[in-house]
């Protein structure tokens, strides 16, 4: 039996369940994320026009990536370099941050678009 089980006095049998359980949630996440990656393939080659626009898309995030990631900042205070943060992950950091406000920007743009045009209609 497993020393985890033991400390949290989980029986033999459950110790057994729970690690059966897990390998199957394992065994049905990987399925999960091989079904999100090939069936799109699969569809796309159906359809080719979807694969450009899906490239289009995934150009388009390469480049906001690019100019956010450029224009952030490696700054390292005292505090977050003994949390261990070096300046590479603060760029990342400050670059992620920066991408999610332009998407969240360009979100409620779109939302706030979409109300007045639907409702000129």
């Amino acid at each position: 039996m497993d020393q985890a089980c033991i400390d949290f006095g989980i029986s033999e049998f459950g110790c057994t369940s729970i690690s059966v359980g897990l390998y199957v949630g394992y065994a049905i996440f990987f399925v999960a994320v091989l079904a999100v990656v090939v069936l799109p393939f699969i569809n796309a080659l159906k359809a080719p026009k979807e694969l450009i626009k899906s490239g289009a898309a995934i150009g388009g995030l390469v480049v906001v990536f690019l100019i956010v990631y450029s224009i952030s900042g490696d700054e390292v205070t005292l505090k977050t370099a003994s949390l261990g943060t070096t300046p590479g992950a603060s760029k990342m950091i400050g670059a992620g941050l920066m991408m999610f406000y332009v998407f969240l920007l360009i979100a409620t743009l779109g939302l706030i678009y979409s109300f007045f045009h639907k409702a000129t209609r």
